[in-house]
């Protein structure tokens, strides 16, 4: 992907569940809906996945780290103090929905802006 997130360079809330008051590069004002929506709510993107900006931070693998080791889609795998969210949630801002966003954060208990995406690698 060459753009900042799915759907090209700008992103409004009718493309993702974020704070509508507040759209990404430019992007017109939107809705802003105060609570999650169910996957599949707003359109797939050109590989068919749903929701994969806003509506909850998804966990990835990596541990954050202030400077990443490099290389082509690079995966910090030694523990650290915190993880990975990405994707951007209901009630943050357009910018945090991109998809190259990284930053660090612990979750220390269950809270309504986390969750996880399942995922299934075909073997062969």
């Amino acid at each position: 992907m060459k753009t900042a997130t799915a759907f090209g360079d700008k992103l409004d809330s009718t493309r993702a569940n974020f704070n509508g008051d507040y759209p990404y590069n430019g992007a017109a004002k939107g809705p802003n809906l105060q609570h999650t929506t169910e996957v599949g709510s707003y359109a797939a993107n050109a590989w068919g996945l749903h929701d994969m900006h806003g509506n909850v931070w998804e966990w990835c693998r990596d541990w954050y780290r202030d400077k990443l080791p490099g290389g082509t889609d690079p995966e910090v795998t030694s523990k650290a103090t915190d993880r990975v969210p990405r994707g951007g949630t209901w009630n943050g801002e357009g910018r945090f929905c991109r998809s190259a966003l990284r930053y660090g954060y612990v979750l220390i208990e269950r809270d309504e802006f986390a969750g996880f995406r399942v995922a299934v690698v075909r073997s062969g």
